[in-house]
């Protein structure tokens, strides 16, 4: 049976989301293969083996993080920052609700699953807004560009929240047994906001930058995305039973996503070049003067002395820190371009 609009039923006897418990039934929807449990202190501890994933994950964007706000005057650097986070908590509370420390038969597991279901939706909404911020619509970093961003996201977290936890609980009009609402939120948002956000970075590509470099991060993150929900949707349960239950498809699923989830920091990262003139703080950013003037001395050395502001050439420059033969060697005329953001 293939995947259905509005149906979780093939969906979830595939794969174990976080969701398949409180749908489809008052007993929820059990997958047919997944992943042993081990036993810690006590403790039955489910899906090991994406746990430790998830752990790794929290470690990585960490690390992407710390990069990201070094580059004190990169484009986007405020609202890729807000993905990042946002990624960073859905793999804290994922930990939680794949390994079973908040069992699903807790009365608080429906309320932290519409937490995890809301977070989805705004990471994504969050993602999409990100690819417009190059387009320079709203100039980014300002408080027009950010608190576009955070209520958009926290728009999106709420409804998505409510969506989740009225078919949880059956109010509103919503029901787990046709839980249609919960499906577009969950399955339908993500898939659009990908695709839109994959054509805006070719588009920006393609008519802002010079170099063509960034495209393989596009690519290589939109293979990885693909692979992650064809491995989850299509193979988890085949790669289940091959591999004896040890691990399943949402194993695969969740590195995968990682893997796309680092190739959005990689782009992002190759896009953007820091100005290091107005950069604040960077430990990477090192000012040498090479000027003869400031040399202090009469023996300013080869070097100095072969430059052309001692041949009457464009007085010196201390942009960047560089000399003036670096600078005007070669016959060059004038300064060199200015520094481009993208």
């Amino acid at each position: 049976m293939g995947i259905q609009f509005g149906s979780f039923d093939a969906i979830c006897q595939t794969a174990a989301l976080v969701i398949c418990p409180l749908i489809g039934s008052s007993q929820g929807i059990e997958p047919s293969c997944y992943s042993r449990n081990v036993e810690i202190s006590g403790t039955l501890i489910f899906q090991p083996s994406t746990c430790f994933v998830h752990i790794v994950a929290i470690f990585m964007t960490g690390i992407m993080i710390f990069h990201i706000r070094s580059k004190y005057t990169a484009v986007g650097r405020k609202e890729i920052l807000m993905f990042f986070y946002l990624y960073a908590i859905i793999e804290l509370l994922a930990i939680f609700l794949d390994s079973g420390i908040i069992p699903s038969a807790n009365v608080s597991y429906p309320w932290f699953a519409a937490i995890y279901t809301g977070l989805v939706a705004g990471a994504y909404t969050c993602l999409l807004i990100n690819g417009f911020v190059g387009f320079q619509f709203a100039e980014d970093g300002t408080p027009l560009s950010l608190w576009l961003l955070r209520i958009s996201t926290l728009v999106i977290f709420g409804v998505s929240f409510f969506i989740a936890i009225a078919t949880f609980k059956k109010i509103a009009g919503f029901d787990y047994a046709k839980p249609i609402g919960l499906w577009i939120v969950y399955i339908l948002w993500p898939l659009v906001c990908t695709v839109i956000y994959i054509v805006s970075q070719l588009v920006l590509v393609f008519r802002t930058l010079e170099d063509r470099w960034p495209i393989g991060d596009i690519v290589f993150g939109t293979a990885f995305f693909t692979v992650a929900q064809v491995i989850l949707f299509a193979f988890s349960v085949t790669i289940c039973d091959a591999i004896k239950h040890y691990i399943d498809g949402l194993f695969f699923f969740t590195l995968c996503m990682l893997l796309s989830v680092m190739m959005v920091y990689k782009y992002w990262d190759s896009i953007t070049r820091e100005d290091l003139e107005f950069s604040v703080g960077s430990k990477a950013t090192v000012w040498e003067v090479k000027d003869p003037l400031l040399a202090g001395g009469t023996d300013y050395g080869d070097e100095d002395s072969a430059s052309n502001y001692t041949h009457g050439g464009p007085p010196a420059s201390l942009v960047g820190g560089v000399s003036g033969k670096q600078l005007y060697g070669n016959g060059g005329r004038g300064y060199p371009p200015p520094m481009e953001r993208f």
